[in-house]
């Protein structure tokens, strides 16, 4: 019977991630020198497993990889090498290739092997330092011709090696990596199916390995087992191989003991070839998001509760319903609906938990980012984590971490000084980078702060000049020059480099955190440092709204946005242009954008004075949505448009009400662009200036 290996695909290749991230954050904690030796254990473990379940599943490039950065692991801790700066640079590499391997394999595609190739050799040559005088001739020697010895090896493991955690399939992988690798499998013992026990091992095998390798690599693949096993290992004869792809026949004593088979007599040297140059191999492939969650079993228990108190509360509603109508009937009903409301609403929130997870999965990331970065720029920097636990939802956190280590790389790059210039200034050497992570109602908020030299409102202003985003005439505080560096193409970078400049500017970072319903804004202090504040909902699946009434449909506006509701008072409007109005609200103008035009709806109230107006932000500029009435505020179930029908410009998604009907969610920024309000290339918005208002 034969094991459909693929079904195990996904959990290998999430349990090698969790052990890259593992290595990575170990490797980090890594001083030469001062080294823990169960640091060191914890990385080689996790390189291990990688190792064996690559092999497992045929995954060569990757466990033929990970065996020589497995040796150096091996030879730190047993204390035959001492740990440098170059190991750990080297290693931390070496998770990144194994990264980029893995995700070419998920996506079921061919993995570039350049950078496993070129590490490889640099581990090599690391490795051939002290292995005596036979392996320098070997690292020497032409690969026109290798010297090969043929082994034969008996491996016949006891019953019970399966239950010493032990897994003969990975220790024929491993042999497979010294060379050329034929494998016989004996049955003979396996007992009738009453007496099969699936706990005790009872196969056997014969190997005959063409290697250049000595017997001791051999018995060292064996050496966990040799208790567990028995185990021959006899040297058949020796031969040479001229050339990559040469058909070699073994010697008399192999045919002999090949009799027992049908195995054929010719072996293949190059049965595995590393890929030659000019050979075309696929592009490496972006992260996949990751299908499953982990949940934790108080969540479970959780949820196992809530679906009791559902099943009691409908067999005490299903009792009522057989009973006569009543008053008392009634009243029972009454109170159960209610039960069945609050277990609803508690089911509910148990539910969204499962989706909830530590932010600590997206601020893990960091700390490499900050040293690699830190490196380049010959920069001393601290990273601090604050609110590691905070959580926020599965989807949001897989978007919010490209456009953080955006903000995080600009803090590095141009917000913290050098340390001539930081110690010029009277400040520490070590600059540092705070995140920081807190529930705000029902949002998360995450800050980015630096102790760096802030935002430059100079250099700013005159770039935004230059770009014509702004008119020397402008009178703008502050504030209102640092939000110039969200306009679309805005840097103040001199030159283009592979940590900034690069042409992503911070209005790609602003709209993909609006795309999650969420805002960014920027405070700063010259020579004090900068901080970018985040702020999400916590989920993208439910949504608090407003409903409103636009003639006879119902839509819905999310509650972050909603910076007021007011009645309109008709003496503070004025018309700017040909059909565009204005309310002049406190000292501000407040376009007014009429829903029922843009949505063309027949029958809504037009006359300003009977409406309302609902004061909303966006982009740090606010705007009117002309509505007949408010309704309820409630929490809403999010629908995509655009996954069940298409996209719709102003809407953001819809969902279903109480009553059956169908409401959509207005998109604030949406209906911008839809009204035509904003400025081509621009993020101001078509109003005329408050002298030339009040003139009118």
């Amino acid at each position: 019977m034969s094991i459909d290996l693929t079904q195990f695909f996904e959990v290998f290749f999430e349990e090698s991630f969790e052990g890259l991230d593992a290595m990575e954050a170990e490797l980090l904690n890594l001083v030469p020198g001062e080294e823990d030796l169960e640091t060191i254990n914890t990385i080689f473990r996790a390189a291990h497993s990688i190792k064996g379940g690559s092999g497992t599943f045929g995954f060569n490039s990757v466990s033929d990889f990970t065996h020589v950065l497995e040796t150096l692991l091996d030879q730190i801790r047993e204390g035959k090498r001492e740990l440098t700066a170059e190991h750990v640079n080297l290693l931390l590499k070496s998770v990144d290739c194994l990264r980029e391997l893995l995700r070419g394999l998920q996506a079921e595609q061919e993995p570039n092997l350049d950078e496993a190739i070129a590490l490889r050799i640099k581990f090599e040559q690391i490795l051939g330092v002290d292995q005596g005088e036979k392996n320098k001739l070997e690292v020497t020697a032409s690969p026109a011709q290798l010297a090969l010895n043929t082994y034969q090896i008996d491996f016949k493991p006891h019953h019970h090696l399966f239950k010493t955690g032990n897994e003969p399939l990975y220790m024929i992988s491993e042999l497979a990596e010294l060379g050329d690798l034929e494998t016989q499998a004996f049955n003979n013992e396996i007992p009738d199916i009453a007496d099969l026990s699936p706990d005790d091992c009872f196969l056997s095998w014969r190997f005959f390995l063409n290697t250049a390798k000595d017997e001791s690599a051999i018995r060292e693949i064996f050496e966990w087992v040799e208790d567990d096993a028995d185990i021959t290992i006899a040297l058949c004869g020796g031969l040479f191989a001229d050339d990559d792809d040469a058909q070699i026949t073994t010697p008399d004593v192999i045919e002999e003991n090949r009799n027992s088979t049908s195995a054929p007599a010719v072996v293949n040297v190059a049965a595995v070839k590393p890929i030659k140059k000019g050979t075309a191999v696929k592009a490496s492939t972006p992260a996949a998001e990751s299908t499953s969650i982990r949940v934790g079993i108080d969540k479970v228990d959780s949820l196992i509760n809530m679906v009791g108190e559902l099943v009691i509360t409908q067999a005490m509603l299903s009792q009522i319903g057989q009973q006569e109508i009543t008053e008392a009937t009634i009243a029972s009903l009454q109170e159960g609906l209610a039960q069945l409301a609050h277990n609803t609403r508690d089911l509910q929130e148990n539910v969204m938990r499962i989706r909830m997870l530590p932010i600590s999965f997206v601020f893990s990331r960091f700390p490499r980012l900050v040293r690699d970065i830190s490196q380049k720029l010959n920069k001393q920097v601290e990273l601090k984590l604050l609110g590691e636990q905070t959580e926020l939802d599965k989807t949001v956190m897989e978007k919010i971490s490209d456009p953080m280590v955006h903000l995080v790389r600009n803090s590095l790059d141009h917000g913290l000084e050098t340390v001539d210039q930081r110690l010029a200034a009277g400040k520490d050497p070590v600059g540092t980078v705070t995140l920081n992570a807190f529930h705000q109602g029902g949002n998360i908020v995450i800050e980015i702060m630096d102790d760096g030299q802030g935002l430059n409102t100079v250099k700013i202003k005159q770039k935004a000049f230059a770009n014509g985003l702004v008119s020397e005439a402008d009178e703008l505080d502050d504030d209102e020059i640092n939000e110039l560096i969200f306009m679309p193409g805005f840097s103040t970078a001199d030159e283009v480099s592979d940590i900034s400049g690069r042409g992503v500017g911070m209005d790609v970072v602003r709209r993909n955190i609006q795309s999650l319903n969420g805002s960014v804004e920027v405070s700063s202090a010259a020579g004090v440092g900068s901080t970018f504040t985040i702020r999400l909902p916590l989920t993208l699946a439910i949504l608090d709204g407003q409903l409103v009434r636009v003639a006879k449909h119902t839509y819905i506006i999310p509650l972050i946005s909603i910076v007021e509701s007011l009645q309109i008072d008709i003496s503070k409007v004025s018309r700017v242009g040909k059909d565009l109005d204005v309310l002049r609200l406190r000292d501000e103008y407040i376009p007014i954008l009429r829903l029922y035009s843009i949505f063309n709806h027949q029958g809504a109230i037009e006359t300003l004075d009977k409406t309302l107006l609902v004061v909303v932000e966006s982009d740090n500029q606010k705007i009117g949505l002309l509505v007949d009435d408010l309704l309820s505020q409630q929490q809403v179930v999010i629908k995509s448009l655009e996954a069940n029908y298409q996209k719709v410009d102003g809407v953001s998604g819809a969902t279903i009400l109480g009553d059956g009907r169908v409401s959509l969610i207005v998109d604030i920024s949406g209906l911008i662009k839809l009204s035509g309000l904003r400025k081509p290339g621009s993020q101001e918005l078509i109003i005329e200036s408050q002298a030339n208002l009040e003139a009118s």
